[in-house]
């Protein structure tokens, strides 16, 4: 028989249990933050095309990876459609600085770097600043920290 010690000695061991557990079975990979529209509505390709952020459409709409993609033009769509990794931020759409020092934080659509072929969000144009500052040096800590950002 379950007394009520022992069921309130297994609910405090709960908390325990979890924080030993092994972080790969508690991390899920996180998704784009803005939801439910990815990256504030803003068109990802056009970061690419238009060297700066545009407000992209609902009637030029994507879905993928778990989040609805807003585009400036069919074509632009059309373009992620075939290829999303290309144009998708990095870190799934949250500060790349922030990722860089462990944890999540939301981004603006004026903070952004794209390096190497890759989109980089930041949480403000102060954050943007800093992330420049060492920009391999972010990727590789953002990339050590991701896996568990969220264990």
């Amino acid at each position: 028989m379950l007394t009520r010690r022992a069921a309130l000695g297994l609910f405090a061991a709960t908390p325990l249990a979890l924080a030993l557990a092994p972080k790969a079975a508690l991390a899920a990979e996180p998704q784009v933050f803005q939801n439910p529209i990815a990256i504030n509505a803003i068109d990802p390709v056009a970061y690419f095309t238009k060297k700066k952020p545009v407000k992209g459409k609902e009637k030029h709409r994507v879905d993928w990876n778990g989040a609805t993609w807003h585009f400036s033009s069919a074509k632009n769509a059309s373009k992620f459609e075939a290829n999303p990794e290309a144009y998708a931020p990095v870190f799934g759409g949250y500060c790349a600085f922030a990722a860089s020092k462990g944890y999540l934080a939301p981004t603006v659509p004026e903070a952004w770097t794209i390096h190497e072929g890759k989109l980089y969000l930041n949480a403000n144009l102060r954050a943007m600043e800093l992330w420049r500052q060492d920009i391999p040096g972010n990727i590789k800590a953002g990339l050590a920290n991701w896996p568990g950002i969220l264990g």
